[in-house]
């Protein structure tokens, strides 16, 4: 059979033929049917719920559901892919879709590296916190104002890799059909790159399959238009949390990804995240005084230490402040560089490990393409 995009999708998923049944992202079976397009279309919609309900949207532990329930989630859209796309050889309307959607993918990598590039910086500030909470509790005023002051230009800078060292490995996959950079996890983003073109550049064309399509291709281009939606959701809200370069305001000027059109099952849940997502990114520009939205994420764990480090700035700038008030401060600052630090490391995991995953996937497709 000649090479398709079909055939360079799932590829490392052969030994998972046999278990073709998704299950939903809460650990409640779906009910029971026989048509896997169906089926995932539900697992679609379990996994948007699942978001929509207990952590604070767009806090640490926010984002580390979201990264843990979305990679099963991209596992089942590959078994399924890879189960139902044999039956359907030579389909170019499926062809296309799966050609866009693996090159949504490749995109989908530099903005993995710029949110890396931005946990890296979450990291950097919680040292920067540590050095100015010495400071105060040493008497190093002078220094503490100081260590403050760089904290604040940290956490606004446009550029991450003023935070934090940039790694220049730049390996490169000499492909037939494309050579793609970015498929080294140490390689850094340009100075020149831009977060919020990228998103607008993975959701520009992004579109519902025309009714056609979902009949030449027996239904499987609306699971490959609602991973695509998946995808775009997953990496916006991710850029929206953690401090990336030119990121943008994503509620004034950003590329919010477009509400899913009616009829989807999994379309209303979407809607609803999307929205609840603009509402927060609304209310903690306006609470952290960033109306251009800039390069500091919205986490709420960030939100916190710049509200906490700004009040001690100002209690620090007073002439006269008294010793309890200051330690009241000086608390509430550890405080927020604790809440840092849980889920940090577990953030920088997952995303290292769905970056590496579209790399398998694309690149043993590749692999598989060129040899045929």
């Amino acid at each position: 059979m000649s090479p398709t995009a079909s055939s360079s999708l799932g590829l490392t998923l052969r030994h998972r033929c046999d278990q073709m049944q998704v299950q939903s992202m809460d650990g409640h079976d779906l009910p029971e049917s026989s048509d896997p397009v169906l089926l995932f279309e539900r697992h679609v919609s379990s996994f948007l719920l699942l978001l929509s309900s207990g952590e604070q949207i767009l806090s640490l532990s926010w984002i580390n559901k979201l990264l843990h329930s979305f990679l099963p989630l991209l596992d089942g859209f590959h078994s399924l892919v890879l189960s139902s796309s044999a039956k359907l050889p030579n389909c170019p309307p499926l062809d296309r879709s799966l050609s866009d959607f693996s090159d949504r993918s490749v995109k989908a990598l530099d903005l993995l590296n710029a949110v890396r590039d931005g946990l890296a910086r979450v990291r950097h500030v919680r040292s920067h916190l540590d050095a100015a909470v010495s400071a105060v509790r040493s008497s190093q005023l002078l220094r503490a104002r100081k260590l403050l002051a760089d904290l604040s230009s940290l956490l606004a800078a446009t550029d991450a890799d003023s935070a934090v060292p940039a790694h220049h490995s730049h390996r490169s996959f000499n492909q037939r059909h494309q050579q793609l950079r970015t498929l080294s996890w140490s390689v850094s983003v340009s100075r020149t790159w831009s977060a919020s073109r990228q998103l607008q550049a993975l959701g520009g064309s992004l579109a519902p399959p025309r009714a056609a399509d979902v009949s030449a291709t027996s239904g499987l281009a609306v699971p490959v238009f609602a991973m695509s939606s998946v995808l775009l959701f997953v990496l916006w809200a991710l850029v929206a949390a953690v401090p990336c370069q030119d990121r943008g305001s994503l509620h004034a000027h950003g590329p919010a990804p477009p509400p899913p059109p009616r009829g989807y099952p999994w379309a209303a849940a979407m809607a609803s995240l999307q929205e609840k997502v603009l509402e927060e990114c609304k209310r903690r520009e306006r609470k952290s005084h960033k109306a251009s939205g800039g390069g500091g994420g919205l986490m709420k764990e960030i939100c916190r230490v710049e509200i906490a480090a700004r009040n001690l700035s100002e209690m620090l700038a007073k002439e006269r402040s008294e010793g309890r008030e200051v330690e009241e401060e000086v608390r509430e600052l550890e405080e927020a560089r604790n809440g840092m630090k849980e889920g940090l490391e577990a953030a920088e995991r997952q995303v290292r490990e769905l970056f590496c995953r579209i790399v398998r996937y694309r690149t043993q497709g590749l692999d598989c393409s060129r040899r045929t």
